[in-house]
């Protein structure tokens, strides 16, 4: 069977010259770094949603140990979110054509025979298979979210979130391995074009002993595979972007024209129909704003929440899918001003409940830091003029560096001291 070359375990099936470990540590090296960075800001991101602080606010109630670096999440500097999402998405596309054209590069290796030599190889062949079933379902889902096709069972977060621990200990099992070989092979074998004995004996099972001619040297392959991420980062990158450059995201849900113009004329995620708010909910003279805390319970209008001490502070809306906008001029009543009124001097915890009727983040909860940041309003106003109802009319909370679904919308009731 080893020997019949219409068969995939024979060496001979794989025809290709490009193989063969100079290739294939180059694709490897980059993984290392790139993944690397995919890996922090997705825990970083993680701690951004401060799941420590109220079961609404954790998507992965059974984390274990394996929140053991959660931290409190600052204010500073207001872009923190906006930047960290934005460089894990877009990163993240744009190593697709490096990470298929690495198992492309190595699926010689997935029909070796034996399947195992020793118990060592064979543990090296069940990391391998975590390695790979955990980068394909990482990254398949990432892509899935940023498009929000949510296809896949159960939420999103739990899975990216286990996901990416699995296939991480995995990737560093594996880079533990490998990485000395491949700096190694690179080293020797960088000023060599044609496959030779030398890489064979490095890796036999990856460089074909009876290779196809030669369309392409590895260096093209390399510069093609570089094309392909180069495309996928400019169709994906604008997202996070105003102005022209937000047109060239194709492949980001919210890389099309921009909603509307005016005031309101920027980007949102969930509409006011999705979310089920109607008009009669949200009049001015039927919507009562329900404030909590040590002293009691006040309801305001929206009326009595003009007549407040107003605020203002330019700050970004940015999402998990990856998207952002630029620094929106917000307009409304401090947080902290708020539990003033109802008995809390000192900005304790809040947690905040929407009109919305169903969603993940319809309850939120924020951390008394996040409370007492001067620039954390609830916002009547954006840009001059009131808000609109896709985002948030009659008011919404917005907070430096926040994820945007923990700057809830169509705020019904406000807790101050409770987070639930």
């Amino acid at each position: 069977m080893r020997d019949d070359t219409r068969l995939p375990t024979s060496p001979g099936f794989w025809r290709s010259p490009l193989r063969g470990p100079w290739f294939t540590s180059v694709l490897g090296l980059v993984l290392l770094a790139g993944i690397t960075v995919l890996f922090v800001t997705g825990l970083v991101s993680y701690a951004a949603y401060n799941p420590d602080l109220s079961p609404v606010n954790d998507k992965t109630p059974d984390k274990g140990i394996l929140g053991f670096y959660l931290f409190s999440w600052p204010t500073d500097p207001h872009w923190l979110y906006r930047v960290d999402q934005g460089v894990h998405v877009t990163l993240g596309v744009t190593l697709i054509p490096v990470l298929l054209a690495k198992l492309w590069s190595v699926v010689p290796r997935l029909f070796t025979l034996p399947p195992a030599r020793s118990l060592a190889h064979a543990l090296e062949r069940i990391s391998l298979l975590l390695l790979v079933g955990g980068a394909l379902f990482e990254f398949t889902t990432g892509v899935l979210n940023v498009q929000l096709d949510y296809v896949f069972p159960g939420s999103f977060y739990p899975l990216h979130f286990y996901g990416a621990w699995v296939f991480f200990a995995a990737f560093v099992a594996h880079a533990v391995l490998k990485v000395p070989a491949a700096v190694r092979n690179l080293r020797r074998l960088r000023a060599q074009e044609p496959v030779s004995s030398q890489e064979s004996a490095a890796a036999p099972e990856l460089v074909s002993p009876r290779p196809d001619p030669a369309t392409v040297s590895r260096r093209g392959a390399l510069w093609f595979v570089g094309g392909g991420s180069l495309l996928l980062f400019a169709t994906t990158a604008g997202q996070s972007f105003d102005g022209p450059l937000r047109r060239t995201a194709l492949l980001a849900p919210h890389g099309g024209p921009d909603p509307g113009s005016g005031p309101n004329g920027f980007q949102i995620n969930k509409t006011a129909a999705y979310a089920g708010i109607t008009a009669p909910e949200t009049d001015e003279d039927s919507w009562r704003l329900v404030v909590t805390g040590r002293s009691g319970t006040l309801r305001l209008s929206r009326a009595q929440l003009r007549e407040l001490p107003l605020h203002s502070a330019a700050l970004p809306i940015a999402c998990v899918e990856g998207w952002s906008t630029s620094d929106q001029w917000w307009r409304g009543v401090r947080l902290r001003d708020l539990a003033a009124l109802v008995g809390h001097d000192d900005p304790p915890d809040v947690f905040v409940e929407s009109l919305q009727r169903r969603g993940a983040f319809r309850h939120a909860a924020l951390r008394a830091n996040q409370v007492a940041d001067p620039r954390s309003l609830l916002a009547l106003y954006v840009n001059g003029e009131s808000l609109a109802p896709d985002h948030g009319y009659p008011a919404r909370v917005i907070v430096p560096a926040a994820p945007g679904v923990l700057n809830t919308k169509w705020v019904a009731r406000m807790t101050f001291g409770e987070t639930r």
